[in-house]
């Protein structure tokens, strides 16, 4: 283990008292740097979509590309934005349009079949956000994909030593973002074996408040 969930506690609890109070809900957020890793060799870079146990304080917003039934079950599942085939031509020919939509959406489910085109017309905006859909049997019902990435988080290395990631609100109880932010923390134990030489700190903070050090 990387780090007690005592002393996550802790050290949340004391970014959150250190950080001025806000006119909007501050989000609070975990930074991890790494260290002795080439992360040019794709198999060291870490891209994982995480559920967080204890919910994100806000929903995240979240895209489908869908038709017929699958697409009035992801409306029924208050679905932030459901795209159509025929919408998907539209966005690849208006690129600004694309680019505003990837950008105000976390993330993006599709029906498996839709998923080539996704690729084709809308993978060159889609792909260098972290946005491409994850994709979802023809005709599944996707609620449960929905819910399911409402209180999830993706976390992205790609070629950089580090990743930050919000594990909640300012307003949730400390020991609930210490329980999001475990979870985060076992990805990394997860996915290297030597974790505890290969994570060189990590940080909590505040939107907007200084950051704590918490390893």
């Amino acid at each position: 283990m990387l780090v007690e969930k005592s002393v996550l506690e802790e050290k949340i609890a004391e970014a959150i008292n250190g950080a001025k109070p806000r006119k909007f809900r501050e989000s609070v957020e975990i930074a991890v740097n790494l260290r002795n890793l080439d992360m040019k060799k794709p198999e060291n870079r870490i891209d994982q979509v995480v559920l967080l146990p204890k919910g994100l304080g806000k929903p995240r917003k979240i895209g489908v590309f869908a038709r017929g039934e699958t697409a009035l079950k992801a409306k029924e599942a208050n679905a932030d934005v459901v795209i159509s085939p025929e919408e998907i031509d539209d966005l690849a020919k208006n690129k600004r349009e694309a680019r505003k939509l990837a950008n105000r959406m976390d993330f993006f489910i599709a029906e498996a079949p839709l998923m080539p085109e996704i690729g084709k017309k809308l993978g060159p905006v889609l792909g260098p956000r972290g946005k491409m859909p994850q994709p979802i049997p023809p005709g599944a019902d996707p609620t449960p994909f929905i819910q399911r990435l409402r209180n999830s988080v993706r976390i992205r290395t790609r070629d950089k030593l580090t990743f930050h990631a919000p594990i909640g609100t300012r307003d949730m109880e400390p020991s609930d973002l210490a329980d999001n932010a475990m979870e985060i923390l076992k990805v990394v134990e997860n996915k290297y074996d030597n974790a505890q030489q290969v994570v060189k700190s990590v940080y909590v903070k505040t939107t907007m408040g200084p950051a704590v050090r918490v390893i």
